[in-house]
């Protein structure tokens, strides 16, 4: 059994460090545990300080890519190291390391395929009081779109199985978090959150510059991974909303059509027949929806084999040292 423990990096080089002497070289249950750093384009010595400070493997992008494409990276890394579990966490050390044992335990088990890390958000200090009522929020809303009870989805300390990097496929270039925990809910993998403790806060977040935007890019994130899972749902909704509409302002001109002569009242039936073709057009687009979710199934398995079959040709991949694993 292997453990993969993968670090996705932006100009980390002051706090990575701390982050990997923290991190064990024995975990019960695994024969060996590999440390991997995802260097994510930095213009500082990420690189260079993950291989001095004990990194087994070291993937380095050739610029800038953003979370999402480092972590996938990572994943597709780890797999061809032969990782039986992947644990993500992340270069600023955040996380308590001593707690990847708790993080491993579901998988070990065979309880679970995917495990995230949830922090005390209540109780978490250096969280204002507006960020903990958007982390509640936001865990709620994922919660329902992913049919999940993951407390904290925003968490990066989280635990894969093989089943599960091998079915997992980041498309955004945000967040991995809001997105896999919405997929591997709707793909029928196993999803468990344990408690985890977190350490004192090393530098701000650099994902993004504010709130506002925070917000604003993880409902986009949100709406659309749901959409490709459920689009005759999310275009239904307003379909059927404009199909009432203009059934009302048919009637409305009906009745006075019939009770009168009927002028004045042309403005209902054409603004009634614009939402009749809308509502017809988004049932369209939930039908056209519905039929690329097939195929994007369909892509999903296909991906999901050529992975297997890459593993089970042996495909390389080296060390720090351009040593081959």
């Amino acid at each position: 059994m292997r453990l993969v423990i993968q670090i996705p990096c932006l100009n980390e080089a002051a706090t990575l460090p701390e982050t990997l002497c923290a991190l064990p070289r024995d975990v019960a249950g695994f024969d060996e545990v590999l440390w991997l750093v995802v260097d994510d384009g930095s213009t500082d010595a990420t690189a260079e300080v993950a291989r001095q400070n004990g990194a087994d493997v070291v993937v380095s992008l050739t610029q800038n890519k953003g979370l999402a494409v480092a972590f996938q990276a990572g994943l597709d890394a780890a797999l061809k190291l032969g990782a039986d579990v992947i644990v993500n966490t992340d270069g600023d050390n955040q996380y308590f390391a001593d707690d990847i044992e708790k993080l491993i335990e579901p998988i070990v088990d065979g309880k679970a395929d995917l495990v995230i890390g949830s922090r005390d958000i209540a109780n978490h200090n250096e969280f204002s009081k507006s960020k903990k009522r958007l982390q509640r929020l936001g865990s709620w809303v994922v919660r329902q779109a992913s049919k999940t009870d993951v407390a904290d989805v925003t968490s990066g300390f989280r635990a894969y199985s093989k089943e599960a990097a091998l079915t997992v496929n980041v498309v955004s270039r945000f967040t991995y978090t809001l997105e896999t925990v919405i997929q591997a809910g709707r793909s029928d993998l196993a999803v468990v959150d344990v408690p985890v403790r977190v350490n004192k806060t090393t530098r701000p977040s650099r994902l993004f510059r504010s709130k506002r935007q925070y917000v604003r890019r993880s409902a986009g994130t949100i709406l659309r991974i749901y959409a490709m899972h459920e689009p005759i749902k999310v275009f239904a909704f307003p379909a059927i909303l404009l199909a009432s509409v203009g059934s009302i302002l048919f009637g409305r001109f009906a009745w006075f059509f019939c009770t009168s002569d009927g002028s004045g009242h042309v403005q209902s039936l054409i603004v009634g027949a614009v939402c009749l073709v809308l509502a017809f057009q988004l049932l369209m687009l939930g039908i056209l929806g519905d039929l690329l979710r097939a195929n994007r199934v369909i892509s999903e398995r296909i991906l999901k084999r050529v992975r297997s079959i890459e593993l089970q040709a042996g495909a390389q991949i080296f060390d720090s040292e351009d040593r081959l694993l």
